[in-house]
């Protein structure tokens, strides 16, 4: 990790959340040709469940919604306004996807210069010690925090190139031959200037703005860090059938084996008090005989 940590007590106040959920979703055309690929289901909850529930687990309320012109009547539809869950929700419209980047350039005004957590609107988290780990993120609130996963197949993705004492020392697209085995995973927790360094950027050979190129502004500031997700996390990425496939039966046995959910906003809410049990018996009667629904009962009776 590179840049100079800051201690809990001084973490920040108000940080505001993004969920970007554009795109076409092509490689999971044609299940993606009528419905936007964060709307499908990961078992028994839709995808954008899922990437909520860490903005939850961090703390977050105030959310953004970054959506498809012709998605985003189903993104209402589905989850409102977010006050079931004791939450603010924004809707913002990406015309065309230029790059994530771009997110932060669309949702400059509801930023107001605030700091943000981002995540992609496809990627799953899971593991005892979630919570402590956005939360060391969260207190560094002057810096950049991204998360680094360890994967088999670092080439597909945005890797770390650590030095030999551990810093960062770079970030790299796709490498061909990659410098580690940490791949950069869909969770960002940026400083106020995220929109403003995102306007700064020229889009990439492919025409968007890079992530990539967006973090190595604070890398080149010696601002940046890479908090790394041990054996006892799993990151999903539910981009292909595949892992789309992999992710549902993922939930599906931890749902049965342990009784439990996972990625659950109404539980999320309630314990954290961000809604009392009237509320919570409200959302259990919305889905009615369902698992889903007994779920949340039982929480309460």
């Amino acid at each position: 990790m590179t840049g100079q940590r800051v201690s809990p007590s001084e973490g920040t106040i108000g940080r505001k959340g993004i969920v970007l959920a554009g795109g076409t979703g092509s490689r999971l055309h044609p299940i993606t040709l009528s419905t936007s690929k964060q709307l499908l289901p990961i078992y028994d909850k839709p995808m954008i469940y899922y990437p909520i529930s860490v903005l939850m687990l961090a703390g977050v309320r105030e959310v953004a919604i970054i959506t498809t012109p012709e998605d985003q009547a189903q993104f209402r539809r589905l989850l409102g306004d977010g006050s079931q869950w004791g939450m603010a929700f924004t809707y913002i419209i990406q015309e065309r996807p230029e790059g994530l980047s771009q997110a932060y350039i669309l949702a400059e005004d509801f930023l107001a210069g605030s700091p943000s957590t981002m995540v992609l609107g496809d990627n799953i988290f899971f593991g005892h010690g979630l919570p402590e780990l956005l939360a060391r993120a969260d207190a560094n609130g002057l810096a950049a925090t991204v998360f680094g996963y360890k994967v088999a197949d670092p080439e597909r993705y945005g890797v770390v190139d650590f030095d030999a004492e551990g810093k960062v020392r770079a970030l790299v697209e796709k490498p061909s031959i990659p410098p580690s085995s940490y791949a950069v995973t869909g969770l960002y927790f940026l400083d106020g200037t995220a929109p403003r360094r995102a306007r700064s950027l020229k889009p990439s050979a492919r025409g968007e703005l890079e992530i990539t190129d967006l973090l190595e502004t604070y890398l080149r500031e010696d601002n940046l860090f890479v908090e790394q997700m041990g054996r006892g996390f799993a990151w999903l990425d539910t981009g292909t059938y595949a892992s789309l496939l992999d992710a549902g039966n993922f939930v599906r046995t931890l749902s049965q084996r342990q009784g439990m959910q996972t990625g659950c906003p109404e539980e999320i809410a309630f314990n954290k008090g961000w809604i009392d049990a009237n509320a919570l018996r409200v959302q259990a009667a919305r889905f009615g005989k369902s698992d889903y629904g007994r779920y949340l009962l039982d929480l309460v009776d």
